[in-house]
């Protein structure tokens, strides 16, 4: 997710795609046990998605 896109979301969107992310990172950890992830770096890329709408989402309501 790139920041321009980031900057456009109203607080309801922040807060819609942080759950979104929270349950795709808890798929990949299931998938990352059984051996199933075919790409390790889409869990590290969705932890930092997560960091950045927090980070917007204070800014917000700051």
């Amino acid at each position: 997710m790139k920041k321009n896109e980031i900057k456009k979301m109203s607080k309801d969107e922040l807060l819609k795609n942080i759950d979104k992310f929270k349950k795709d990172l808890f798929n990949f950890r299931f998938q990352k046990i059984n051996g199933q992830v075919k790409n390790t770096a889409q869990i590290n890329e969705t932890k930092k998605n997560i960091a950045r709408l927090k980070t917007k989402l204070r800014e917000i309501n700051a």
